[in-house]
């Protein structure tokens, strides 16, 4: 049968050097995706040992449907995807009830039959499955795979939850930080079709000598006939007058 453990804090000693790790992580990854693999490979090196090769997998919970995101190798990518497309096993159950969740022996499993069967054919003897605390920013899991019964010591147990807080803090941070750069993109991106029409509007006020309001009229009037965005018309206005293909705006950082 598996056992479940409540969340708590970790009691394990402080592990130093995986926290530099994750550390770096995040100052070298370019985006989410890239630290959650950097992630599970971490875990894997970690927790491998002689005769027990841990596969480690990262599943994200997004808009209610889990996506297998991240994964230390194809294997892990494959049972991670293998639960998702079930619906129901060890990890999706850790995922939704914010527990650790231990199978110790998947051949006295008798919950999710259709997976564990499955995943037994795949190779697979236990799974340590593991949530990721993201303080609402979203829901993840880190998902652990063994090909021996009770792969997974108390020991590891103590020390997965550790790095499983260490990891959350750190992906915590890279989401804000990849969530202001977004926004500082899409403000770019705004600023940048608002010059664009501001350009075309003041071109098409001093062609037909009309004032501001009866320019943009028209510009709006061709987007609309042509079923073009208004700032693909404006730029093609100023591309007439130009003769620049390219047009862009600057803006000071």
């Amino acid at each position: 049968m598996s056992e479940e453990y409540p969340a708590q804090e970790p009691q394990g000693p402080p592990l130093d050097a995986t926290e530099l790790t994750l550390q770096q992580l995040v100052l070298e990854s370019q985006d989410i995706r890239v630290f959650l693999t950097e992630l599970a490979v971490l875990a894997s090196s970690r927790l491998s040992s002689a005769g027990n090769t841990i596969h480690s997998g990262v599943t994200v919970l997004r808009n209610k449907r889990p996506q297998a995101v991240a994964a230390s190798d194809a294997a892990a990518r494959a049972l991670d995807e293998l639960q998702n497309g079930f619906g129901q096993g060890p990890c999706l159950t850790a995922l939704h009830q914010r527990t650790t969740l231990l199978v110790p022996d998947l051949a006295a499993e008798t919950r999710w039959s259709p997976y564990v069967r499955t995943a037994a054919q795949h190779g697979v003897s236990s799974i340590l499955a593991v949530p990721l605390d993201l303080a609402g920013d979203a829901e993840a899991v880190l998902n652990l795979y063994s090909g021996r019964s009770n792969g997974f010591s108390g020991e590891d147990i103590v020390a997965v939850e550790t790095f499983a807080a260490q990891a959350a803090s750190s992906l915590r941070l890279i989401i804000r930080i990849s969530q202001l750069s977004e926004a500082r993109n899409d403000l770019t991106a705004a600023m940048q079709s608002r010059t664009v029409i501001d350009m075309a509007v003041g071109a098409i006020m001093a062609q037909n000598r009309c004032d501001r309001d009866t320019a943009f009229s028209i510009l709006t009037r061709a987007s609309s006939t042509r079923n073009v965005k208004l700032r693909e018309v404006a730029a093609t206005v100023i591309t007439s007058i130009s003769g620049e293909d390219r047009i862009t705006a600057h803006f000071d950082e």
